[in-house]
């Protein structure tokens, strides 16, 4: 079936990527409302000319964030599996003035660049169409309900109880995120945003210095103590990227306040990041610091739940006659969320590319056949159920 599948995405390339070229040319930064509805009708319109209309659908208000589109197609055999993905991008309204969706050769072949081109509307694309392409086939199909997000990349505040809660009633989600040279993502950071606020007393720094006390020099030191917490052997890291404070090159600095970027690889080093930052002390009495947790995403593993979901689209990527390999990364994506759920996920089953968040992100157009073909294949065998390879 899957190399039946793979003919098909490769007879239907040009239509796939002209969807993705229009969708890319519709702008979608997470911070613009109004690009992220005209967004979210225009992938809406993608599902309703490719796949009908779904049995059951809703768009959920998401205030001053994207709304999210959950829309279900029954399916003809077993299973429930959700798609999941985000139409969000990190460029600004403006950036495709620019910077157009252009294809170029290179030495590898071609290359298609366009703002959120990798990251990630080809997955979108290829998600709508893997669906289609498997009901033309005429095999069985699982029901599937695509859950379609608009504030991915500023943390799913919004999405996230919408996601988990489809999630929690679905055999299996994938998300079609984009993969790291084809192969998926098992393993995602947890990712934590700390905030470090410091209180001291002012003074004139000529006149009186010894009568202030520095809540910069305190946050200093802090920031010092609480780089320490990395363990890089471990995958921890900690990145201070923003720091503000004091009122005048000439005043002891009554205030000061840092925000933390913080990666951890499992749940026991989230734990204990907690404690330390817990710990932290500015080495001044009269100067009081306020630690503020902010974790957004727990980290992702390859849980027993996942593997075997791994091992079917592994034998998928087989029988389309390609290995697939698994990899763990630095980012995290909405694939954390359910994870952290106990629930069967694979991640990164999107385009194959490069340069997630970076001006000249990329696809090669070469490998959108197999890629939709993968995800196609991959709905077959969940049509069968998740029994073992």
């Amino acid at each position: 079936m899957s190399r039946a599948l793979l003919t098909q995405a490769t007879e239907r390339v040009d239509a796939i990527l002209r969807d993705v070229v229009a969708l890319v040319e519709v702008e979608t930064s997470s911070y613009d409302k109004a690009a992220l509805d005209r967004g979210l009708d225009h992938v809406d319109g993608l599902l309703h000319e490719h796949l009908g209309d779904p049995s059951e659908s809703r768009r959920h208000d998401g205030g001053d964030k994207g709304d999210v589109l959950t829309a279900t197609y029954a399916g003809s055999g077993g299973g429930h599996v959700s798609l999941l993905a985000h139409y969000d991008t990190v460029w600004p309204t403006g950036t495709l003035a620019g910077w157009p969706v252009t294809t170029e050769e290179v030495d590898s072949g071609l290359r298609t660049t366009g703002p959120g081109i990798f990251d990630m509307k080809t997955g979108l694309v290829q998600g709508i169409w893997a669906l289609r392409l498997l009901r033309e086939s005429g095999a069985p199909t699982p029901t599937v309900t695509f859950v379609l997000n608009g504030d991915e990349e500023i943390g799913s505040i919004f999405s996230r109880q919408v996601i988990e809660a489809v999630a929690t009633g679905t055999d299996a989600t994938l998300v079609l995120e984009p993969s790291v040279g084809g192969a998926v993502k098992t393993g995602r950071k947890g990712i934590g945003i700390f905030g470090l606020e410091t209180a001291g007393v002012e003074s004139h720094a000529g006149l009186d210095p010894e009568a202030g006390a520095s809540a910069i020099h305190s946050l200093a030191r802090v920031i010092g103590d609480a780089a320490r917490i990395a363990r890089p052997e471990v995958g921890t890291t900690v990145n201070v990227g923003l720091v503000e404070g004091g009122s005048g090159s000439n005043v002891v600095a009554g205030r000061a306040s840092a925000l933390v970027d913080v990666r951890v690889a499992d749940v026991a080093e989230q734990d204990r990041v907690d404690r330390e930052f817990d710990a932290l002390e500015t080495g001044d009495d009269r100067v009081s610091l306020t630690v503020k947790h902010g974790w957004n995403r727990p980290p992702m593993t390859l849980g027993p739940a996942s593997r075997p979901l791994l091992d079917l689209a592994q034998a998928v990527a087989a029988d389309l006659g390609s290995p697939l390999r698994d990899v763990s990364v630095g980012g995290a994506s909405d694939a954390n969320f359910v994870a952290a759920l106990g629930k069967p996920v694979l991640c990164g089953l999107g385009a194959v590319g490069q340069g997630a968040h970076a001006r000249g992100e990329y696809i090669d157009p070469a490998t959108v056949p197999h890629q939709t073909a993968l995800v196609a294949g991959l709905l077959g065998r969940l049509a069968e159920g998740m029994r073992p390879v």
